[in-house]
């Protein structure tokens, strides 16, 4: 096998059908689903917001990007970045983002040891 296939291999075994879901009682009890790994298109921005210092942005931009609902749908589409980004409480966006941004698997996780 290639090493780009390889490469694929590993890539699409984090990427399993398994949600990682976060419970927002803030948002009556809501639970916001999410793979634990992200491909580089879907932290491009993320990252660019960053990069300019636009840490509010970048993690609407997380939850945008990677809440799902239950059925694996979006959650949020970019229509929704205003209300985030204005008239969501912040901490909650802030503690939501961190725990997607933070959920990445291990090595060892990913393995399964």
């Amino acid at each position: 096998m290639s090493v780009i296939n390889n490469a694929k291999v590993h890539f699409k075994t984090k990427l399993t059908d398994k949600l990682e879901w976060i419970e927002v009682p803030e948002w009556d009890n809501s639970k916001i689903y999410f793979k634990s790994s992200a491909n580089l298109k879907q932290t491009e921005e993320v990252v660019a917001l960053y990069r300019d210092n636009k840490i509010a942005e970048a993690l609407v931009i997380v939850l945008i990007t990677r809440a799902l609902n239950e059925d694996k749908s979006k959650m949020f589409t970019m229509g929704d970045k205003f209300d985030l980004m204005n008239n969501v409480d912040p901490d909650v966006v802030t503690r939501v983002a961190t725990h997607i941004l933070n959920s990445e698997p291990e090595a060892e996780q990913i393995a399964g040891n």
